[in-house]
């Protein structure tokens, strides 16, 4: 029983991972052009390039050495609506990642400025349009950590930098 159970496991893996890799192609005008980019090519490099440091599979944030995909994208949709000045913002953070420039303070204090990596603009490109169109994977202990430290309305675009005064 054990031995079939484990056999339509691995069958049931090996099936899923042949599956047609090539969605539909998406379109996006850059550079007065038309570039083609897979809708699994941002996923792709951000697994490549960014799960490294910012996991997903961590058991609490006590284990994080950065903050999650998912809370980045949450804090830099809430300053940037809009896909083209989300994508360009976090494209700029991380070609040159500078404390002063930081959007997650508390990540900064708590993991330091991330560090200067050497990533290929048209790649991080296409990983933010990724993280733009895309509900990210996020870790099990995530909403939980977020709605304890952010409990006063903080990191809910409510902050400082977000009120209207008068």
């Amino acid at each position: 029983m054990k031995k079939l159970f484990l056999t339509l496991i691995i069958g049931g893996l090996l099936l899923s991972s042949c599956t047609d890799s090539k969605k539909e192609v998406k379109q996006i005008e850059k550079d007065g052009g038309i570039a083609s980019l897979t809708e699994n090519e941002g996923l792709k490099l951000m697994q490549q390039n960014c799960y490294a440091c910012h996991s997903v599979v961590s058991k609490s944030h006590d284990e994080i050495i950065a903050p999650p995909m998912a809370a980045i994208k949450r804090r830099y949709s809430m300053s940037y609506p809009n896909k083209m000045e989300f994508m360009e913002a976090f494209t700029n953070w991380v070609i040159d990642p500078k404390e002063e420039n930081a959007l997650m303070r508390g990540a900064v204090m708590k993991f330091k400025v991330m560090p200067k990596q050497n990533f290929n603009k048209n790649d991080i490109e296409k990983i933010s349009e990724y993280i733009f169109e895309n509900e990210i994977e996020t870790p099990v202990w995530f909403q939980s950590h977020f709605n304890n430290q952010h409990s006063s309305g903080m990191g809910n675009g409510k902050g400082r930098g977000n009120r209207l005064f008068n």
